[in-house]
């Protein structure tokens, strides 16, 4: 029944896009679209939560003669797609509440609403993809829609490159993809997913497929080295097609990896934990460095995605390590960890996008240096904006500390694992993981200060008023689920519960037993954690601190200037820019991570020339890796557009010798 209403759910968007087409410039028909993005994601979010929650034991299958002619299309609902059905339909609901207000100022609604309800049409059938065909002719029209909304301000500088290298990286992951189900469909061409489940790959076709999958499902998701175009694409897009992108089609990917690594491809070997552990390690400590050199919100937010998306492959590293030396419970708590993150980061990235596309709908501004003061301006979008800067700091009481104290936890059991490589590298990971922790705090005071606090560095938030109800109201039901996430996450352990049954066959304890909604993810003796009881013991030392003061504090109304660290100057060139929170960290990490160079020049004494600073920094990933290989490409196509010229004699040729060889090896090969 549930497969049944979200496949219905499907078309309903399909249709709604069909119609869009048709009346994209009309401004009823960004009311209509959605309003019809909404209504369908809240019910295939109810469809997928109740199935989660209540049968998820069971699954629910479902074949249609499309696709293929002797495979037709098969799709399964079981607890792992219901999950991840929950995480998309709920970036789907409140990213369509979002464009409802943030709709209307959209300067080519032409190029948006007829590629939004089928992108979130396309993740959908992602997941309820059960065999190749269909998941990777779906994959591949999910990426192919959020191309087209990346495309939708191509006007715009850089836009259409950042859409270029998109479309490359992706057709790259879907080749990826393509390599890895071939060789877990075999010769018999078993391309159902349950015939990959029944088929015994060898270890060494099993670590190729690994390989293919981490680059596939590695390049959607950003793991480094291979993120390049999500800091150009996500940033590039409508900001709540950037949320549902950053926050939403990246866990698809996770997905995918899952879905494939924990279910099609067998028992794990311990070694493939140690591969996706150091990659996930890197992504996080690289991601949050990156994001802290970023003057631009939108840029500095993806950036945190690459970190974050690293914390996940931790946690699933962890498993695929614990997994492999019988580690079941470890395992459970490992794999538990990384799907919690994935609905957290899911939820406190919308947040936080949509409070930067908030801003740059007021201030028409994405650079940090420009803004500043804008709580005076926007106070309801900078209190969301806030609390989704704590939650990704992993700040108690709020969802994304539970996650990563879950991961943590994790990584505390790995003197178990029997492997030297294991017992030295988790707790490296570890210590990376802290670092990133402690990064990202430093980034999002850097966000949050610079963007809200101060004064205004220039005109253009003088003009700024508060956003729309619509956008606050999907701001808020986010704000919400932070903290419910945060005070109450031994609910969302327990309904992790039947997918860690269905991939690992075995799960945590039932949280919600345990008394005064304590979670113990091993045993009371080792570690525990009361998000309720820290939200009322922060609740009330805040509330009895504004009592003493407004009780017993001095009525008398004084005013003084504000300290300004001996500047009397109320300009706000003397207050803290984005580039100054950046610069110890950028003078500890630049040199190794980016090749900083600073260069100061300082006039002599009575000269009147002004001051000036250089700074220069590199992608070394890009420079080293992607650089290169674009220089082949361009030499190569350079010199082979003189094949344009060619008379037809010359192209018959050509094309006569291409069979003859082609015969030629086809003989040798047999």
């Amino acid at each position: 029944m549930a497969l049944t209403v979200l496949l219905s759910c499907v078309a309903v968007l399909l249709g709604t896009s069909a119609l869009a087409v048709a009346g994209a410039r009309r401004s009823v028909t960004t009311v209509f679209v959605y309003s019809v993005a909404l209504l369908v994601g809240a019910a295939a979010l109810a469809a997928a939560g109740a199935f989660l929650v209540t049968i998820a034991e069971s699954a629910e299958t479902m074949k249609l003669p499309i696709g293929l002619p002797w495979l037709g299309a098969h799709f399964r609902l079981d607890a792992l797609s219901a999950l991840f059905l929950v995480v998309i339909n709920l970036g789907s609901f409140t990213s369509s509440l979002y464009g409802l207000g943030y709709g209307r100022h959209e300067p080519s609604p032409g190029r948006v609403l007829p590629f939004f309800p089928a992108f979130l049409a396309g993740m959908n059938l992602v997941v309820l993809a059960d065999d190749a065909f269909t998941f990777l002719l779906t994959w591949e029209f999910m990426s192919l829609t959020s191309w087209a909304l990346v495309m939708a301000h191509h006007r715009e500088h850089d836009n259409a490159k950042a859409a270029y290298i998109y479309l490359v990286m992706a057709s790259f992951g879907t080749l990826a993809l393509l390599l890895a189900f071939g060789l877990l469909a075999g010769p018999d061409g078993g391309y159902a997913f349950d015939a990959m489940r029944s088929a015994a790959p060898s270890p060494g076709l099993s670590a190729a497929v690994l390989a293919l999958v981490l680059i596939g499902a590695g390049s959607k998701a950003g793991l480094v080295p291979l993120h390049v175009w999500l800091p150009l694409a996500h940033p590039a897009a409508p900001s709540h097609v950037s949320a549902l992108m950053s926050g939403v089609m990246t866990k698809v990917a996770v997905y995918g990896f899952v879905r494939i690594v924990f279910d099609l491809l067998g028992p794990p070997q311990w070694w493939w934990g140690a591969v996706v552990l150091m990659l996930g390690g890197i992504s996080a400590v690289l991601g949050v460095l990156y994001a802290l050199m970023q003057h631009d919100l939108k840029r500095l937010l993806a950036y945190h995605t690459v970190e974050n998306i690293g914390i996940i492959f931790i946690g699933l590293g962890l498993a695929l390590a614990f997994q492999g030396n019988a580690m079941r419970t470890a395992a459970a708590l490992a794999l538990t960890a990384a799907l919690f993150h994935v609905f957290n980061h899911s939820v406190f990235k919308s947040l936080l996008f949509f409070g930067a596309g908030a801003v740059l709908g007021a201030t028409g501004e994405r650079d940090m240096e420009r803004l500043g003061g804008l709580i005076h301006r926007m106070p309801l979008t900078a209190i969301a904006f806030l609390a989704g800067s704590t939650a990704i700091s992993a700040l108690p009481p709020f969802n994304g500390f539970v996650s990563e104290w879950l991961t943590f936890q994790a990584i505390l059991l790995s003197p178990q694992l029997p492997q030297w490589l294991l017992k030295f590298l988790v707790p490296a990971v570890g210590a990376m993981l802290a670092l990133s922790a402690a990064l990202a705090a430093g980034c999002f005071v850097k966000a949050f200060g610079a963007t809200f606090l101060g004064r205004a560095r220039s005109s253009v938030t003088q003009s700024a008023q508060e956003t729309d109800a619509y956008s606050l109201a999907a701001m808020f039901i986010l704000v919400l689920l932070c903290l419910i996430a945060g005070i109450l996450p031994g609910y969302f352990i327990d309904a992790l519960a039947p997918v860690t049954r269905q991939l690992l066959d075995a799960q945590l304890p039932l949280q919600a037993q345990l008394k005064w909604l304590t979670i113990v993810p091993i045993a009371a003796d080792r570690s525990s954690y009361n998000g309720l009881l820290l939200f009322v013991l922060v609740a009330t030392a805040g509330w009895f601190g504004a009592y003493v003061i407004h009780r017993w504090a001095s009525h008398a109304l004084r005013r003084s200037a504000a300290w300004d660290c001996g500047f009397p100057d109320a300009s706000p060139a003397t207050q803290y820019t984005a580039g100054s929170f950046a610069q110890p960290i950028r003078r500890v990490f630049g040199t190794l991570v980016f090749r900083a160079r600073e260069q100061v020049y300082m006039p002599a004494p009575g000269q009147t020339q002004p001051a000036q600073f250089h700074l220069s920094m590199r992608d070394l990933v890009w420079d080293y890796l992607y650089a290169p290989v674009e220089g082949v490409v361009g030499f190569v196509a350079d010199h082979l557009n003189k094949v344009q010229s060619w008379t037809i004699r010359a192209y018959l040729s050509l094309v006569f010798s291409s069979v003859v060889l082609l015969l030629m090896v086809l003989a040798v090969w047999h």
